[in-house]
This record gives C-alpha cells, structure tokens and sequence, in this order.
C-alpha cells in the first residue's frame, strides 16, 4: 500500500507525453506511482492496448495506480452548466459511472472528483450527489475524493470539508492541491482540524509572492517547482503528519518553464524538488 514517505507522478500536466512512455522516467526518479486521466486509459484502450495489460506494464515497473483524476461531472446542476462553461463538453463524459468503472478496471487506488464547471452547488444538494458518488465506488473498493479548486463552485477546504462531513460515507475524503489549498486563503490551521483519514491524497507544487490576475491561466501554466515559490509546503508536509494523514504525496506541476523538457528532465526534476521539501519539513520536525 502507498503511503506518506512514497511519491506519485501526477499525470494532467504531462497529457502530451504518451502514457507508456511516463513509466521508465517515473520509476527511475523514484516515484512510487502514478495518477492518471480518464483520457489517458481511453487513448490506450484506442491503440489496442488493454487496461490489464496496462496494469501489467506498471507493475513491471515497480510503479502502482494512486488515482483516476478526475470525476467532472457528479453534481444534478452539472446538467444546467452554462454552454460556454470551461471544458463542458470534456466533463460531461467523465460521469462517475465511467469513470469509477475504469479506475476499477485498471487497479486504480481511488478517483478524484471536482467541481470545474464553475455551478455552485447548496451543501444539501453537493452532500446527496457526493454520497452518490461514494455509494458506486464502495462496490468496487474505492476511495473517492473532493479537489476543491478557488475557481470552481468549491472553491476552498472548508466547502469541501462540509461537502464529505454532510455526505457522511467511509469511502469520501480530500484531494489536498497545495496550489489550490494557498490560492484559496485555505488554512494550514483548518487542515489540523480535519481527520488525516480524510486525506486520501495530495499534491505539492509552489507559487510566486504575487497572484496572477486570472487564477485559472496560473493554475494551468504557472506553478512551481516544489521550493522554488513561496508556499509553506515544509508546514503543509508537518501538518499532515501530525493530523496523521498517510496519504501519498504526488508531484503536479504545470509550468510552460516546463515546455521542451523531456520526460526524464521533468521526472527527475519533480522527484528532487519535492523530495528535498518533504526531508526539510521531516527533519524539522524531529
């Protein structure tokens, strides 16, 4: 099983990169395991190759699946998105029975589930589609797991928070993005009120002192390497340990600094970065 000391390459920012050739680079930086998109198992599936035969290939590579990222849309005013809603049409078609029937399909850990068509959901109405959600997932022993995003419908940890309490079901917990957590005016104080149970994964990245205008063009383009921008990560890692999250810790930059870099650069780049936060924060903690 994953666990708090092992590391996960995040697959969204690396869509340009066939999925096959993510599992070498990823192995040899000393990444544990992997996430990947709906998109990525579909385009295999496409090219004949089979989702056990996928499994099979990462586990040849010492590598596991942490998590089918994501779920889009879950929520009953999905279906009243605005036309012109960002990527509408993509996340339509990741509804939680695909989506969850693919995870299952190809071993994956858990799912993770968002909110990006920008609705915003009462927490009756988030809670009961939530609850949904985890009841179709439990039938194949899988966690599922809330990203809240600062430009989405929820938007901060404390909406998600209230969204999987409400839900009340064992298998609902928190995809923890530190980008998202900062970017919000999230709290690593509100994160130490929460069960380290309900981590089921996160995510480190960094950001620059100044926010950018437009908090989607940062997200998708501007993040940091791990230790290069201004966000406590050595304080989000402490935190973690303390509320006694064992979640793996996965590495999700998008950077256009990354543009041009091959797999290996990037891997390798990932893995050093956020491996020297997290000795930081460790042996800060000591």
């Amino acid at each position: 099983m994953l666990g708090s000391s092992d590391l996960v390459l995040c697959g969204p920012p690396l869509l340009h990169i066939p999925l096959m050739d993510r599992l070498a680079p990823a192995r040899d930086a000393g990444f544990a395991a992997i996430s990947v998109t709906p998109g990525d198992l579909w385009a295999l599936e496409e090219q004949g190759t089979s989702l056990r035969e996928f499994a099979d290939r990462l586990a040849d590579h010492g590598l596991e699946l942490a998590e089918v990222d994501c779920i889009g849309c879950w929520l009953p005013s999905h279906a009243r998105a605005p036309a012109g809603a960002r990527f509408r049409g993509l996340l339509m078609t990741l509804t939680p029975e695909r989506v969850i029937g693919l995870a299952a399909q190809a071993g994956a850990r858990s799912v993770v589930a968002v909110e990006m068509m920008d609705v915003s959901p009462s927490l009756d109405e988030a809670a009961e589609a939530f609850a949904r959600v985890c009841d179709l997932a439990a039938e194949h022993g899988l966690p599922v797991h809330i990203e809240f995003l600062p430009f989405g419908g929820i938007p901060t940890l404390a909406a998600a928070a209230a969204i999987i309490e409400a839900a009340g079901r064992p298998n609902g917990g928190l995809t923890l993005d530190s980008w998202h957590l900062f970017r919000s005016g999230s709290t690593l104080e509100q994160l130490a009120a929460i069960p380290g149970e309900r981590i089921c994964t996160v995510q480190i990245n960094d950001g620059p002192a100044q926010r950018g205008a437009d908090l989607f063009e940062e997200t998708m383009t501007g993040r940091l390497l791990p230790g290069e921008g201004v966000f406590d990560l050595a304080g989000l890692i402490r935190t973690l340990d303390r509320i006694g999250s064992t979640a793996p810790i996965g590495v999700e930059v998008f950077s256009q600094a990354q543009a041009g870099q091959t797999m290996d650069e990037v891997a390798q780049a990932w893995a050093s970065s956020a491996q020297a936060i997290i000795e930081k924060a460790r042996k800060q903690d000591e």
